[in-house]
């Protein structure tokens, strides 16, 4: 296992997170680290981030990882899901302003499309499996409803997990919920099937 300590906006704004991401994994395969047994994986900006890192990797035509796994990504910092409303009342953890607040503090002067700060507006074509879980009430909802929808659009395989009345990124508690148990168990099956063990 590895995890990545990169820099965080405010103090070091877009895309300093993506760049921090793609050195990372060039280092890793610099290592001898075989991409086939490598899943990427990010909750929240984390799975936006998880995004960006892969359509990176397609950009400077490196060996994808085998998979990827994201819990309630945030992959549009335009904000323009229409769960952003839908979901304020039923979301426990936060608010559409808290979202278009921290899309600025992220983004500086970029385009809040531009596909390595959004993936959603990216080109997936190309992009490794994936298994994403969210919650049916959370305001995110749809980043990855239409992240799952464009990745199958776009010939990727796309595995999308919505339990209804949990928080955002509910399977990293799997003391609380019993759906997260149940998510974690699919997710490690996941990873084994992708790198074969």
């Amino acid at each position: 296992m590895f995890s990545l300590d990169y820099r965080m906006a405010p103090e070091h704004p877009f895309p300093a997170a993506v760049d921090d991401a793609i050195s990372a994994y060039e280092w890793l395969l610099a290592e001898g680290r075989n991409p086939k047994s490598l899943v990427i994986g990010g909750d929240s900006a984390g799975g936006g981030l998880t995004l960006a890192l892969l359509l990176s990797i397609k950009e400077r035509g490196l060996p994808m990882p085998a998979g990827a796994l994201l819990y309630s990504p945030w992959t549009d910092l335009a904000a323009s899901g229409a769960s952003l409303t839908a979901n304020e009342e039923s979301d426990v953890m936060f608010k559409a302003i808290y979202i278009s607040e921290g899309a600025k503090r992220y983004l500086g002067d970029a385009d809040p499309t531009t596909p390595l700060a959004s993936p959603l507006y990216g080109d997936l074509s190309g992009l490794p499996p994936m298994m994403i879980f969210a919650s049916n009430s959370e305001i995110l909802l749809d980043d990855s409803v239409r992240l799952h929808d464009r990745l199958k659009s776009a010939g990727v395989t796309s595995e999308l997990h919505l339990e209804d009345g949990l928080c955002h990124v509910w399977p990293i508690f799997p003391g609380r919920f019993p759906e997260a148990i149940a998510a974690v168990k699919k997710a490690a099956a996941f990873i084994q099937e992708r790198t074969g063990g």
